[in-house]
Order: structure tokens, then sequence, then C-alpha cells
């Protein structure tokens, strides 16, 4: 046979006798003719039988198709030796027949062969001609509908740009509002802190010179004082004649020695370091706080919110270990601080005395001694009369507060204590390296019928706190 007859008889035998087209995933009926899988589903697209081949009219009572592989390679030896020509406008690519109607249903414009192959036998078939003026008719409909639709888009989007350029200028000016706010309080920072600074230098000029004189009118009597001791102790050890010779005027200076004590200088300064805004700029930081009942000295009584604490009558029966204060009337935050900024703030009301600070994870809780920085303890001591920390005491305000915020920058290593009530500051440890685990320390050192309760800090920042 010439070449051109198995060229011819190999595209004949890759053609599905459907689309007129290379196979597509071909399979095979039981009556052993072949198909593209697609073109036998739609032609058989009843969803119940018997099923008629489309070749040979042999019914089958069910759908029963087996792919062919070696026709599925054969059909793709074919396309490649002969890959199909160009189909030209207005012909079907499946029949190569010219497109004369159009189906209704699938939208999709059909020849004679596409029409005889049963696929759209249900389906809504017009002349070509009769379709593309219903359809004229819909696009023009659609198309009103669009260019109303265009015009509301092209209001929508001059509104849009309106927006986005009143927005721009909002932004814009509250930037300089920000800018120009910051300013003013950068000015008034620094004249209040020229104010402070100028009270406490009166202050102390105020104080110190009259501490001062007392001290040098202090030494001069010290002086004198040494030199009448160094004349009797002489004296002492003369000779009779020695000793008692001229002895009345040594009596007389002896008997005229009058000690003058010191003025008493009240202690307690009258200025104090206080920032505008500041608390409520730490209140920013502020989170949730709650007290751990396994580290709670027995003697100590957590309420049911664990956000208050009192020292109670009786020590409780409590299980002792190790995370467990005792002897220490201490109990911690349950939670870990290991980063960041923490602000919290602690009702202490009129108590005699109290503890706040931090303390390190692993600091021994069984401590005996004072608790101080050396042993992993930051607290803050009042003691009604002055407070006492690691490094030093110090007379109190003239009005103890009766909420204290503690600050605490981890990284910073910075820990300071707040009276709350009016942003004046406490007291702040030196810088600290701190490492590891922290947790919030809280000591009612005295009993007091008020108990000591974390403040519930609530609403935005700068709102006021208030313990609930």
């Amino acid at each position: 046979m010439a070449a051109p007859d198995l060229s011819t008889n190999l595209q004949e035998e890759a053609t599905c006798a459907i689309c007129l087209d290379y196979f597509t995933d071909p399979v095979m009926t039981d009556c052993g003719h072949n198909f593209c899988r697609e073109c036998i589903r739609r032609c058989w697209g009843q969803p119940e039988g018997p099923y008629a081949c489309p070749e040979c009219r042999e019914l089958f009572p069910q759908r029963n198709l087996r792919p062919n592989r070696p026709l599925a390679k054969m059909a793709e030896m074919a396309r490649r030796l002969h890959p199909p020509s160009p189909v030209p406008q207005g012909v079907c690519a499946a029949h190569r027949e010219p497109l004369a109607a159009f189906c209704g249903d699938e939208l999709r414009l059909l020849c004679a062969a596409c029409e005889r192959s049963g696929e759209h036998w249900a389906h809504r078939v017009r002349p070509l001609q009769d379709a593309a003026e219903d359809l004229k008719s819909k696009l023009e409909k659609s198309l009103e509908h669009l260019r109303k639709q265009m015009e509301d888009a092209l209001l929508f989007q001059a509104q849009a740009e309106e927006t986005c350029s009143l927005w721009q200028k909002m932004v814009e000016t509250q930037r300089q509002n920000v800018l120009a706010e910051f300013e003013r309080l950068r000015r008034l920072l620094v004249e209040e802190e020229q104010l402070l600074l100028q009270r406490l230098e009166e202050e102390e000029l105020e104080v110190l010179p009259p501490l001062r004189e007392s001290a040098a009118r202090l030494g001069q009597q010290s002086a004198r004082l040494a030199e009448l001791i160094a004349e009797l102790e002489g004296r002492c050890q003369l000779p009779a004649l020695g000793l008692l010779q001229d002895i009345r005027d040594t009596l007389r200076r002896v008997q005229d020695v009058k000690l003058q004590p010191p003025e008493v200088v009240p202690m307690e300064m009258r200025t104090v370091c206080r920032v505008p805004g500041l608390v409520e700029a730490l209140r920013r930081f502020r989170g949730d706080m709650t007290l751990d009942p396994d580290t709670a000295n027995p003697e100590l009584v957590l309420s049911e919110d664990r956000r208050s604490v009192r020292r109670g009558d009786l020590r409780q029966a409590l299980p002792d270990s190790p995370e467990r204060f005792d002897p220490g009337p201490c109990v911690l935050g349950r939670e870990p601080l290991t980063s960041g900024r923490h602000y919290w703030e602690v009702e202490v009301g009129e108590r005699a005395s109290w503890a706040l600070g931090v303390c390190r994870e692993n600091a021994n809780r069984k401590e005996k001694g004072e608790l101080f920085a050396g042993n992993g303890f930051w607290i803050l001591v009042f003691l009604g009369s002055y407070y006492n920390s690691s490094e030093r005491a110090f007379a109190p305000l003239r009005d103890p507060p009766r909420r204290v915020g503690i600050f605490l920058d981890y990284e910073a290593g910075h820990l300071s204590f707040y009276s709350a009530n009016d942003g004046s500051l406490l007291y702040t440890f030196p810088e600290t390296p701190f490492s590891g685990t922290l947790r919030a320390l809280f000591s009612p050192l005295s009993s007091s019928p008020t108990p000591m309760t974390i403040c519930r800090l609530k609403g935005g920042p700068g709102d006021g706190l208030a313990p609930q």
C-alpha cells in the first residue's frame, strides 16, 4: 500500500465519527465503535437508556464505555503528522460545515452536522438570522442599562476622588495638629521643669543655710568641749597643789557649758517631682493582672476574683511549697513579665504599711531577712513615716498616696513608683539589667479592714481607673 494511503487510513482511523476531528480521550462502546468521551456523552444526553450507538444504532441498556488508550496514542500521532488546518470564519470547527443555526440553551453556533448529532434535540435551535435579531434587541437593552451604570460609576468615581482629597486634607490637618500640640506640650514641660528646678533651688537655699549654720555652731561647741575636756584631763594628772590651783575658774567654765541642740528642720520636701500627663501616658501600657494564690503567705486572704488581698487574723492551713511565701507576708501576680513595658496600679488605701514591686521568678520565697535587689527583690516599702528600699530610706510625701502606680520597662531596666492620685514620682530604682522572668509582688504589711486591691484598668488611654 502506498504511503499516502497509509497516511489517509491513519487519519480516518484516528477521527471521531461525531465531531469529525481527531479523537480526544477516546472510549469504546460495547459494539466496538470508538468516539471522543465528550462527544458520546453529549450524544447520550438522556439520563436513562436505552442508548443507541451513533454509528451502527445498536441499543445498550447502560452506558458502558471503556477507555481506548492505543487509539488515543494513534490520534496523537495523526495530530502530529497532520495538524488540523485552520478553521475558516463561519465554519464549524468540529464538522467543517457552515454555521447556519444557533442553540439558545448553550448559546453556541451550530452546523447541520451538529443538529443531526442529537445533542441539541431538546434545545431551542433557531436559524442564524432570527437568533441574531433577537439577541441584538437584548444587547441594545443591555447597552442602555450599561450606559446608565457607566454614568453612575463615573459619578461614584468623582465622589471617591473628592473623598480621597478631603481625607488627605483631614490627615494633613491632623498631622499639623499633632505636631503643634506636642510642640506646645514640650514647651509646657520645659517651663514646668524650670519651675520645679527653681522651686527646688529656693527650697534648698531656704533650708540648707540654717542647717549649715547649725552644723557650724555645733562644730564650735564641739571644739570648745574638746578643749575643756583636754584641760580637765591634764589637770587630773597634776599633783594636789596643781590640781587645786585656780580650780574656781575651771569649775565655773564647766558649769557654764550648755549644749545648744540643733533646730529641728522638717525633712519633708515641699517640691515633688511631678511631670504633667506622665501617669496618663503610662496607662497605655496597662495590662490585666491577678494574684497567684499558690504563692500567697498563709496569713494572707485573697478575694474570689484574685484582685484583692488583706492580712488575716489567723494563719490558714495551706500546703507548704517552694512557691509559697513564708514567713514574708507576700503574694505574687500570676502573669509573668519577660519583656516589654508594663504598668499597673494598686489601691493601698490608708493602711499604715505596705510593700510593692517585682521579684525574680526563681527568688527564694522562704527568705527570713530583708528582701532587696541582691536576692532578687526590687520593692518599695512604706512604713508610715518613711519609705524604704534596698537603696535608701526617705521621708514620704505630705499626703501618702492611696493609689500607687508601678511602671516596668524590662529592656531598659527601669522600675518606677508613682502616686496615681496626683502623678508625683515616689521612687525610681537605679537602672537594672533585668534577666529571666519577673513577677509583680504585693504585700499588705499591716492589717486593715480595707484590702490592697489591684485596680481594674478599663477604657482607652487616659481614662480613669477604678478598682472593682
